[in-house]
């Protein structure tokens, strides 16, 4: 029996049962315990799920070479050989995967992510995926963040009778037999990852762990690269705090989803005509900081401040649309300051900030002051400030520039400058299509941002009205009313459930079908028999919605009577 307790990308925290024994998974099975590899003479078996499983007697020698592919079942345990076949399937009643000769991917980045993807995508998200006799204090973060659950300590046991010392830093050659220390080393690096993992912050603890070696590099780089969908598939769409401290963190799956959601389906404001380029803050959301509080004191002199997109040029977003800077990870993320541009984030944003140009605005202003440079040559524009972006001097220019700017333009109404401005909100978290079911002619927003409300009027009664929904910054998103998921039920988000008295949350139990395109953290419309039944956050991606018999699916906040 498994139950996902916490969840961090691929990587995951596990409470699995088979009989009497319970184990929390990340673990690290070693010669005691329910689930445990015992030796006799030169034989090693593995004791788990009620079966006994043969194991190769060594761990630095493999025999794959004479195995034909198929996987051999012990009880509900299927063991599969590498290298694991393109159709690889598992029966039904399987609970455990083991990879027996896992430490032939040790020094193969490249094998290791194909196999590592293609069994899990292969087992899905109900399966326990062991891997042995690859695991040790520098790669186990890592191992674990791709989607592996158990590990043994067989590398780090031999390594120390080589006399090689294993931390999670790298090798450090020892005087004498380190076998103990390395294991136990294991053992702590385990206890961190659970750490991390809880916290939702397991990348942080992989980008630090990486450098440890060159092949650890290439398979976080590689892994990165080919298997972004992968990951995506389990990457949040909410979260807390971060940091991106390394170059490889600007690639990690949801800073790439955000700049690729940005790039296919937002859309600025139409009546938008002056592009303001402003600077990030530390702090987030950035209309919060004192810095982005004195450019407004500049911005919203007058009616023309209707007019002017305010975007934030940063890495490792690149740009952040002013109405999008409480969305996940723009309210989030933490980097290093220095003032000093690595190539690759002067690239992306380059490449951000000009296909926000290319959307077409009749004047662009620059008041980046010295990072100016990261978008000169991109069209003319007015640059405003004058060393700190904040002093008087830059604030003057800036209201200047934007008064001259506007000089002959009818500035928008705060009607359509909301109304406007909440489609592209919602064109970003649904899609176009959807934000135009949701803003039809008869819906507007009211309030002050961030806290807009998106309401419906009844055209034959206008004094009748409905709220569709609202933006929580808290949460970083627009959440729906069960009226406001009436719009989507069907179209978008939407999971079918079985017909039965659901008293509070979905659980995966429940569900019949979900959207593929669901993420953790989304929207979820929950329906049965094409009604509304229920309106929340999505805990699971629809695939392990459909996937898992076990957990919640969809934390309930509103629900039909």
């Amino acid at each position: 029996m498994l139950d996902v307790v916490a969840r961090s990308h691929r990587g995951r925290i596990c409470e699995y049962r088979t009989g009497d024994v319970s184990v929390r998974t990340p673990y690290i099975i070693t010669s005691e315990g329910g689930i445990r590899i015992s030796h006799e003479g030169r034989s090693r078996t593995l004791h788990a799920a009620d079966a006994e499983i043969p194991l190769d007697p060594k761990i630095l020698t493999t025999l794959s070479y004479r195995e034909n592919g198929a996987p051999a079942i012990f009880g509900n345990v299927c063991v599969a050989r590498l290298p694991i076949p393109e159709e690889f399937t598992v029966p039904e009643e399987t609970e455990m995967v083991v990879v027996p000769n896992a430490f032939e991917l040790r020094n193969n980045p490249r094998k290791l992510v194909d196999s590592v993807i293609r069994l899990r995508e292969s087992v899905g998200y109900g399966r326990i995926v062991c891997m042995l006799g690859i695991a040790e204090p520098s790669t186990l973060a890592l191992l674990t963040y791709m989607g592996a659950d158990m590990f043994d300590d067989s590398l780090v046991r031999a390594a120390g009778l080589s006399r090689t010392r294993l931390i999670p830093e790298g090798e450090i050659r020892a005087e004498g037999d380190a076998s103990e220390d390395n294991a136990a080393e294991l053992g702590r690096e385990c206890s961190k990852v659970h750490t991390f993992a809880e916290a939702g912050r397991l990348r942080e603890l992989v980008d630090q762990r990486a450098p440890s070696s060159p092949r650890t590099v290439a398979a976080l780089r590689i892994f990165d690269r080919v298997g972004y969908e992968y990951q995506e598939e389990a990457c949040p769409t909410v979260g807390d705090k971060f940091a991106c401290s390394t170059t490889q963190a600007l690639k990690r799956p949801d800073l790439r989803r955000y700049r690729e959601t940005l790039s296919e389906r937002y859309s600025k404001p139409r009546h938008k005509r002056i592009l303001l380029l402003l600077p990030c803050s530390a702090r987030k959301p950035y209309h919060i900081s004192k810095t982005h509080k004195a450019f407004a004191s500049a911005i919203h002199t007058a009616q023309h401040d209707t007019l002017v997109h305010e975007v934030i040029v940063t890495s490792p977003l690149g740009a952040v649309p002013r109405e999008l800077d409480v969305f996940y990870p723009a309210n989030s993320y933490d980097i290093p300051v220095t003032g000093e541009w690595k190539c690759e984030e002067k690239a992306m944003i380059r490449e951000m900030i000009a296909a926000r140009i290319a959307e077409g605005y009749d004047r662009v202003i620059c008041h980046l002051g010295e990072d100016a440079e990261l978008v000169r040559g991109l069209a003319d524009m007015v640059e405003t400030a004058v060393g700190d972006s904040t002093s008087p001097a830059s604030l003057k220019n800036l209201d200047a520039a934007l008064r001259e700017a506007a000089k002959g333009m009818s500035p928008a109404d705060d009607y359509t400058d909301r109304r406007e401005t909440v489609r592209s909100i919602l064109a970003f978290q649904f899609g176009k299509e959807a934000a135009d079911l949701i803003m039809d002619e008869n819906t507007y927003a009211t309030g002050k941002f961030p806290y807009w409300k998106i309401v419906r009027e009844d055209p034959a009664d206008r004094k009748n009205k409905t709220q569709l929904g609202m933006i929580t910054p808290e949460r970083g998103m627009i959440s729906l009313t069960l009226e406001g998921a009436e719009v989507l039920a069907g179209k978008f988000n939407s999971v079918e459930m079985t017909d039965f008295e659901m008293k509070g949350n979905l659980f995966a139990i429940g569900v019949v079908s979900a959207d593929q395109g669901l993420r953790i953290g989304d929207e979820a419309v929950v329906t049965l028999n094409g009604k509304v039944k229920a309106v929340g956050v999505a805990a699971m991606s629809g695939r392990e919605m459909q996937d898992l018999r076990r957990g919640i699916a969809v934390r309930v906040r509103h629900k039909s009577k």
